[in-house]
């Protein structure tokens, strides 16, 4: 049963990363193609929400395996 609730953790996790990592790379493209000027700038904060949206993923894969080796 461990191992049923750890895939489900991680399959939620994956398409949750997956889908904040979309959003938030379509809208920064949606920025830049509306003020050309700020670029550099909503490129950085892009990379920080990435990180961030990329943290969920990686913490759920942690729990997964505490969830395994229970």
């Amino acid at each position: 049963m461990g191992a049923i609730a750890a895939g489900i953790a991680m399959f939620g996790a994956a398409v949750g990363g997956g889908i904040g990592d979309g959003i938030v790379i379509s809208k920064t493209l949606e920025g830049m193609v509306r003020q050309p000027e700020l670029s550099g700038q909503l490129r950085t904060t892009m990379f920080i929400g990435v990180g961030l949206v990329e943290a969920m993923p990686i913490i759920s894969f942690v729990v997964a395996l505490m969830i395994m080796n229970k």
